[in-house]
């Protein structure tokens, strides 16, 4: 048989493909339960709710021991004459604020004269404090001599000291001076504050050797280093001794009244105290000279807050 002849081999026929059934819808998993958010605090610790509101009840409470008062003089003063202050309950909302007890205090002692006076006071008290205690601290903390030890317990003994044990030794010193009845004679004794100095010893002391090691390798001296290195870097501290040295002097009360007796040199505490005496029972007087003693400590916290807080991270070495 020719190769001609012989059919035509057929492909093989196709197979019919099978037909498999529709794929059934995965299986959806269940709806996952809403999570409350949990209270954490800034160590990653759950804090129980009860504890949270334990926590803000304390707050509040302490809020209003010590803004309360405050709240109360500000409203005090506020008050027109025809205006019941010991109303029960009390009002905090003055119902025709009016500003004429201010203009009483004026014209009944020189309260601008007190102030400006205190605002002496408590500027030279500032400056002292902060560059004494800066350089002392920075002595303490950072320079090696023989009695550092010693002379650091000499300023922690000095806080033990209470002021009125050493108030006669100190009136006798600047009555020998010829101090007695000058500003300079208040502002002196609280120059330099033993407790400020160690907080900027403190301070100095957080701050990492390795930096000053370099700028002493590159030839900077004592002063450069203290200057250009060290301060800048306990600038939050020094808001802190600047702070406490302006509320120390603006307050104080019984050291110059012990040493002025010229009344055009009184501060404002002393000249408050003729509110007192003379209208002991016209509280929106002595309200209004007290909101007045007590505005420029919130002005000078209120521009000095931001470096108040910001002595956690000092010492720091930032890359």
């Amino acid at each position: 048989m020719s190769t001609a002849d012989t059919p035509a081999a057929q492909p093989p026929a196709a197979q019919p493909s099978a037909v498999r059934p529709p794929a059934a819808p995965a299986a959806r998993p269940p709806a996952a339960r809403t999570r409350r958010p949990r209270l954490t605090d800034e160590n990653g610790r759950r804090i129980p709710v009860w504890e949270l509101v334990l926590r803000y009840a304390l707050l509040l409470a302490v809020l209003a021991l010590t803004v309360g008062p405050f709240l109360w003089q500000l409203s005090t003063s506020l008050k027109g004459p025809t205006e019941d202050i010991f109303s029960s309950p009390p009002k905090f909302l003055p119902g025709h604020p009016t500003l004429h007890n201010y203009e009483r205090v004026a014209d009944t002692i020189p309260v601008w004269d007190y102030a400006l006076n205190s605002l002496k006071v408590a500027a030279a008290n500032v400056v002292t404090n902060c560059v004494g205690s800066a350089l002392a601290g920075y002595a303490l903390a950072r320079l090696r001599y023989r009695g550092r030890g010693a002379t650091t317990l000499v300023f922690v003994l000095a806080m033990l000291v209470p002021a009125e044990g050493i108030i006669i030794a100190q009136f006798t010193t600047m009555r020998e001076l010829g101090l007695n009845n000058t500003l300079v004679g208040v502002v002196l004794p609280g120059a330099v504050a033993a407790l400020n100095v160690l907080l900027m010893r403190n301070a100095f002391r957080n701050l990492p050797y390795e930096v000053e090691e370099a700028a002493y390798v590159d030839g900077a001296n004592v002063w450069q280093r203290f200057w250009r290195i060290a301060l800048p870097s306990v600038r939050g501290t020094l808001a802190v001794v600047a702070i406490f040295a302006f509320m120390g002097a603006w307050d104080d009360f019984l050291w110059p009244l012990i040493v002025l007796s010229d009344p055009s040199r009184f501060t404002l505490t002393i000249g408050l105290n003729y509110l007192h005496g003379t209208f002991a029972g016209d509280e929106r007087l002595v309200a209004a000279g007290t909101v007045i003693a007590v505005a420029p400590l919130i002005a000078l916290f209120a521009c000095l807050q931001r470096f108040f807080f910001r002595g956690v991270g000092e010492g720091a070495v930032k890359g």
